[in-house]
């Protein structure tokens, strides 16, 4: 209840049954497009008849890559160089939007040091699948928020807002 208005207020999260495993040990994506450790968490609001939903998706980089265990505390990723990336790639987003509609990717991973990489690969990706239904978004979360400065995250959701809106 809020302000004497009574709602109902749903949170369910689904784990993809393909590609779960544990961090850094399943990383990417298979041939099908399936990313690993995929999570849709759906946000559900019920008011006086009314009812709204909201999904969300989260899930690791969707082209092939590892990033294998070692002694350091974090193993570098190492992205693959001998297979087609952008068949899984698309067939990823296919299922993405057929299922979602417009996608609006926020990736959150650090835009330099190891995970750079990462990063420009998965932004020249979207752009060369050039899919109007994918709009793709770089927001570098440790840099921006460092010394717990959550006020930094209103720079995200102002690169976000129009799209939100829609």
């Amino acid at each position: 209840s809020i302000n004497g208005k009574c709602f109902d207020w749903l949170l369910v999260s689904r784990r993809s049954c393909f590609r779960a495993g544990v961090r850094y040990y399943v990383r990417g994506i298979d041939s099908e497009g399936h990313a690993a450790n995929f999570v849709e968490t759906e946000q559900i609001v019920h008011y006086k008849g009314s009812k709204a939903s909201f999904v969300q998706t989260r899930g690791s980089i969707p082209f092939f890559w590892s990033q294998r265990p070692n002694l350091k505390y974090k193993p570098k990723p190492q992205i693959s160089k001998s297979v087609n990336h952008m068949d899984g790639f698309q067939r990823h987003f296919d299922s993405q939007i057929i299922s979602y509609g417009k996608q609006m990717i926020v990736n959150l991973v650090n835009q330099k040091g190891s995970e750079k990489p990462l990063e420009q690969t998965f932004s020249k990706m979207v752009n060369n699948m050039a899919n109007g239904m994918v709009r793709y978004v770089a927001f570098d979360f440790h840099k921006e928020c460092s010394r717990m400065r959550w006020d930094r995250l209103q720079i995200l959701m102002d690169q976000l807002a129009d799209q939100q809106d829609e």
